[in-house]
């Protein structure tokens, strides 16, 4: 992993986030405010959009690597690619859907049919039976050719039925250890301090020198 100079100090670090997803732009931005740092994290909109990828690799962080590659050679001078692979990880489903979390229901499906067919997979399992965790991978890549990785997750168990009308996603199913409430029904404050994505980029920060 290269040397990279703490964002705390000296001029900011750009980030364009290799997502279509304007839920994750907004929950990263959020998670760089609160940091203290100096990044500011930016759409791959304003660079004419995510390339196509193909999420073949069978893993998070291979996932993540190949979208920020892709993205890298859009970019300004000086900005980073940095780019989220994630995922729920079922334990009664031998950690499905994970790394296929963003396609379970089929290849064109939206975040609702993902949803409904998780819900379907684990109707009759018992609650006791239920236990789950988020994942998330952060890789960031440098135009200097740094590449610096965060990893992140939350343990807890899947509702019968989704709640809470915030956060997307699978948020609404998922109940993290020690709340009572979905992600979905916590809010992004909440959220923001205990999920995996939070989790992944404090230890993004931790590579960067911060």
């Amino acid at each position: 992993m290269a040397s990279v100079a703490n964002p705390s100090g000296g001029s900011p670090l750009t980030f364009f986030l290799a997502s279509g997803n304007a839920h994750k732009v907004g929950e990263l931005q959020a998670l760089a405010r609160a940091s203290g740092r100096r990044i500011d994290i930016r759409s791959a909109r304003e660079v004419g959009g995510m390339p196509d990828v193909v999420e073949d690799t069978g893993t998070f962080i291979g996932n993540a690597r190949k979208k920020a590659r892709a993205l890298l050679p859009l970019l300004p001078a000086g900005a980073w690619a940095l780019a989220d692979d994630s995922g729920v990880c079922v334990d009664a489903l031998g950690g499905a859907p994970g790394v296929e979390s963003a396609y379970y229901a089929g290849p064109q499906a939206d975040p609702a049919a993902n949803l409904a067919r998780l819900v379907t997979e684990m109707r009759l399992v018992p609650a006791a039976q239920r236990g789950a965790q988020f994942r998330c991978v952060l890789v960031a890549l440098g135009p200097g050719g740094e590449e610096c990785l965060g990893e992140g997750a939350c343990t807890g168990r899947l509702l019968f039925e989704p709640k809470g009308g915030a956060g997307f996603g699978y948020d609404p199913l998922f109940v993290p250890d020690g709340y009572a409430l979905s992600y979905a029904e916590l809010g992004d404050d909440v959220k923001n301090q205990i999920s995996h994505r939070a989790r992944a980029w404090a230890a993004l920060v931790r590579a960067l020198g911060g």
